[in-house]
């Protein structure tokens, strides 16, 4: 992992490097997806069986694509036992915190009989994507449903991709089950989501798809917005570490490794004023790596995208990851509360030696599903909001339209909007 100077010209080549890593294969992988929705919208369940049987699994066919309860109950039989109490405990948390985020409809009354308000209400079905296969992810079933539950939705349709025996992880049917979702899908990749954008004769249509995924899952969901809503674009992962002097190497080389795993195109990055403290986690960096199951795809990932970056001084250290904008940011830091009110731009922010990333990945309750690649400048974390919509409700009394009424029709009559103003002068009128 490379030490980089900010001001240098180095430093400047690496940041536009970071930017840049996924443009070389997006509008390949454009034209493939494209194709792939295409063919989903026009024959339904034959093209998401096709490319089902063609990218996971042989196994899967229209009569065994909906997972059945007989299969979720079984799978109990099949997970650890540690691994279960484990997980019930981590979706207790993530209800616990987005119980939280839960917001009431609202009315106020003003004066001559004006009433004004907002109503908030669940949306009625949504559509969750969770990377399945080999790769399975049963946090990210909690991070996806819980949210949704907790807000009210009726119909939580989970779709991911099946193993290659055309079966679902049960780690991922066990935690589907916990948080609630209503109908489990064996299809992942692009096909999943035409397959939930425009509904087949198997998969219903949702109003919102939320969930991280590949490349090809991201462009998708990027091109049926709009038809559907989305949550977010999500790219590879990343973290940033602001640290100090006192901060303690060992623990950074693990956390800066614990996002190099998940893909060589993840960007991990250090940004500190020690030089001391840099070439500290160089050497742990060398040391923690070698014990690693995923070691290629971290020395990958730390080579191309990685780097360790040397500022002048802790506020020119917040102000770079206020520009970088990263998906994850830890502020091991002497003080981190004391910088906290500093952070602009983080998806998700994690103070202090023992508050490492994994612990929000699994545990803690925050939602792990986050604005990556800079969105974090306008995006938020996956919440309970995003399973919500609100509408507003006015109603005013004859007395206090008449007052307001010709202030109105000025502004209409301004605009060049007559009719506007005709449906104002018609009551004032009477």
């Amino acid at each position: 992992m490379k030490i980089v100077y900010a001001k240098k010209d180095e430093g400047k080549a690496y940041l536009k490097q970071l930017k840049n890593r996924e443009d070389a294969v997006q509008e390949e992988v454009k034209i493939i997806v494209q194709g792939i929705l295409s063919e989903v919208k026009a024959k339904g369940d034959e093209a998401i069986i096709k490319f089902t049987n063609k990218f996971d699994s042989e196994k899967v066919n229209k009569g065994n694509l909906l997972v059945t309860r007989n299969e979720i109950e079984s799978s109990y039989e099949k997970v650890d036992s540690e691994f279960l109490e484990a997980l019930k405990e981590a979706a207790e948390n993530i209800k616990f915190f987005h119980e939280k985020q839960k917001r009431n409809s609202w009315m106020v009354t003003k004066e001559k009989g004006i009433i004004l308000g907002q109503t908030v209400r669940a949306l009625e079905n949504v559509g969750i994507y969770v990377p399945g296969g080999t790769a399975a992810y049963p946090s990210s079933v909690l991070m996806n449903a819980i949210p949704a539950q907790v807000a009210g939705v009726k119909n939580i349709i989970m779709v991911t991709p099946p193993m290659k025996n055309g079966d679902i992880n049960p780690n991922i049917l066990v935690a589907a089950d916990i948080a609630g979702v209503s109908k489990i899908y064996k299809v992942g990749g692009a096909q999943s989501i035409g397959a939930l954008a425009f509904g087949t004769e198997t998969i219903p249509k949702v109003d919102k798809i939320v969930g991280p995924g590949n490349m090809y899952v991201a462009i998708a969901k990027k091109l049926v917005y709009g038809n559907v809503d989305i949550d977010m674009i999500a790219g590879p992962s990343e973290i940033l570490i602001v640290a100090d002097e006192y901060a303690n190497p060992c623990f950074i080389a693990a956390d800066l490794m614990s996002q190099a795993e998940h893909d060589r195109l993840s960007s991990s990055i250090l940004v500190t004023y020690s030089e001391a403290l840099a070439k500290k986690v160089q050497s742990e960096l060398k040391e923690q790596i070698a014990g690693l199951d995923r070691k290629d795809i971290i020395a990958d990932s730390l080579e191309n995208f990685g780097a360790i970056i040397i500022v002048d001084d802790l506020k020119e250290a917040i102000d770079m990851s206020n520009s970088i904008a990263p998906e994850h940011l830890e502020l091991c830091i002497r003080e981190p509360f004391k910088y906290l009110g500093e952070v602009k731009n983080a998806g998700s922010i994690f103070l202090g030696d023992y508050a490492p990333e994994p612990l929000g990945d699994y545990m803690a309750g925050p939602n792990h599903v986050l604005p990556t690649s800079g969105t974090a400048r306008f995006f938020s974390a996956l919440s309970v909001d995003n399973f919500v919509k609100k509408s507003s409700f006015l109603h005013y009394s004859e007395e206090a339209l008449f007052d307001v009424g010709n202030k109105i029709i000025k502004l209409a009559e301004t605009e060049g909007l007559g009719a506007h103003a005709n449906s104002i002068k018609v009551r004032l009128r009477r």
